[in-house]
């Protein structure tokens, strides 16, 4: 009998409170790993930051880390999206720098309206992932050294649109840089948020399980269903109130969420997300069973160059200023980095969109952390990467262990 096997008998044994850890604890013996060992990491670097520094849990400082968070981790959505399919895109720091130049240039020196400058940034993004689909589905060029190219290329861009001058400065009062620095969740809004997620989950998980009943399958109790969707309540509800005691929410990091639950939907409830995984998880196969494998790479490809022009554009309006730093330094290992660490798999098929949510939550706390201890930014790159190590390590070992399984 295979550990799923197992799993399932045991579910319909006890599909309650009990069922649920039985099945917790069979995943995670069959290399099921999930969100635990990021989840796990989060708490223990949350926990030894504090210790170091009381200021590290402090309202305002995680009200600040939230919303540093967004711009790179939007970016790393797209990146989860192409590792899904056993690819990769080297690329997505200079189109988000290219994207927030263009975006820049045509607000400030040639007054276009904010919305149509940011349309033509993200056309002129998704424009790139269907020229990298091409290249790929009819020459072959692998996508590391398509988007290597891409790197290099749409760098040089940026620095000819940006000219001499290297920088343009986008005006305080604008829309873009006040949703980005300035805009805040009412209190009172962000607990109907928290019960309206409250409420979701549990709706989702009702349906769910009303399905898998009348299929004569195990499904999740009653009695499950409310103690989760409450304990969400009551989790969600205590990190609004503590955020709400200083300026709260902010609404560009409500936007991420927002972008990470409908890419979720998209991959776990749509045909599009299931031609994703099973390509990922063995491309002959999905040809095999119909899937348009050239169709699901342009896709993803056009959906995470698409998702590196929003992040750039975002990060542009944070800093109030489009330059030749934009989309350079480490954005590109720390989007990718973000996907890795959040439970992507490198060799494509595991991973879901709050894996870039989680990875660069832990990436941004080691940054705001080792910022508030005075340390330079090499204990920074260096701590990261002995995370991304250690997070690529532990689905190499869930690998192993779901193969060892499998064969059992």
């Amino acid at each position: 009998m295979t550990a799923a096997d197992l799993t399932d008998e045991r579910l319909r044994q006890a599909t309650g409170l009990r069922g649920y850890a039985t099945e917790l604890v069979d995943r995670v013996r069959a290399g099921e790993l999930g969100m635990v060992p990021v989840v796990a990491g989060l708490l223990v670097i949350c926990v030894v930051l504090q210790i170091l520094n009381p200021i590290f849990l402090s309202s305002t400082n995680l009200v600040n880390l939230l919303m540093e968070c967004v711009p790179v981790g939007i970016i790393a959505l797209g990146i989860v999206c192409v590792l899904l399919v056993g690819q990769i895109d080297l690329s997505v720091g200079s189109i988000s720098g290219l994207s927030a130049a263009i975006m820049a240039i045509l607000v400030v020196k040639e007054g276009w309206p904010a919305w149509l400058a940011v349309l033509l940034a993200l056309v002129t993004g998704c424009a790139i992932g269907l020229l990298y689909a091409e290249i790929f589905n009819r020459v072959g060029i692998p996508t590391f050294v398509i988007t290597l190219a891409g790197l290099l290329s749409f760098l040089g861009l940026q620095l000819k649109a940006l000219g001499a001058i290297g920088s343009v400065n986008l005006p305080f009062d604008s829309g873009l840089v006040e949703f980005a620095q300035l805009n805040f969740v009412p209190a009172w809004l962000s607990y109907v948020f928290v019960l309206l997620a409250a409420a979701g989950l549990f709706v989702v998980g009702f349906l769910h399980a009303a399905k898998r009943r009348t299929a004569n399958l195990s499904a999740r109790s009653m009695q499950f269903l409310l103690v989760r969707s409450g304990v969400l309540a009551v989790g969600l509800g205590f990190v609004a109130w503590y955020l709400n005691r200083t300026r709260g929410i902010g609404w560009m990091f409500v936007l991420f969420v927002v972008l990470a639950l409908v890419l979720h939907y998209a991959l776990t409830s749509t045909k599009w997300g299931k031609a994703v995984y099973a390509v990922g998880g063995n491309v002959e196969a999905a040809r095999r069973a119909g899937i348009n494998v050239r169709l699901v790479y342009a896709s993803v490809l056009a959906i995470c160059t698409t998702l590196a022009a929003f992040g750039g554009v975002l990060g542009a309006a944070r800093l109030a200023a489009a330059n030749q730093a934009s989309g350079g330094g480490d954005v590109n290992l720390n989007a990718i980095a973000a996907a890795v660490i959040g439970g992507t798999s490198l060799f494509g098929g595991r991973g879901t969109a709050f894996a870039a949510v989680l990875g660069m939550l832990v990436i941004q706390s080691i940054s705001s952390g080792l910022t508030l201890l005075s340390l330079d930014s090499s204990y920074r790159f260096f701590v990261t990467g002995v995370v991304l190590l250690l997070a690529v390590g532990v689905d190499s070992l869930a690998r192993r262990s779901r193969t060892t399984h499998g064969r059992a």
